[in-house]
């Protein structure tokens, strides 16, 4: 990857420095103080183009602060190294057939065994 490191502000002013707000009336439940106040804010972050929103709350000022909270938390994600990869705990198909047919000869070869012979006396 030849993208630069994702660095997160440490305040909530400097991550609002570089982001574009927006609001816009949030719809859904809560009647006409959701329908007529643009509560809802739409946050941009503009070096990283990552895009959240929240409406929840009737207040502007509480939906930009989960906004903050929530850009945050996918911009840590983003600068996060990536997890290391898989390793493989299961047997591939080929290897489990090679072992099931090692059993079958072993147990073919155990059943042609002669019985010990009763001796004679």
């Amino acid at each position: 990857m030849d993208e630069a490191p994702i660095s997160v502000p440490e305040t909530d002013e400097a991550l609002l420095g570089e982001c574009d707000v927006s609001t816009f009336r949030a719809t859904g439940p809560g009647g006409q103080s959701v329908n007529t106040t643009d509560s809802a804010v739409r946050l941009r972050h503009r070096p990283t183009g990552v895009t959240v929103v929240c409406r929840r709350e009737r207040s502007q000022h509480m939906n930009k602060s989960e906004c903050l909270r929530r850009l945050r938390a996918k911009l840590e994600a983003l600068a996060a190294p990536p997890p290391p990869p898989r390793v493989a705990t299961r047997k591939p198909r080929g290897v489990r057939a090679g072992e099931l047919e090692d059993k079958t000869r072993r147990a073919r070869v155990k059943r042609l065994r002669k019985p010990p012979a009763p001796s004679e006396e």
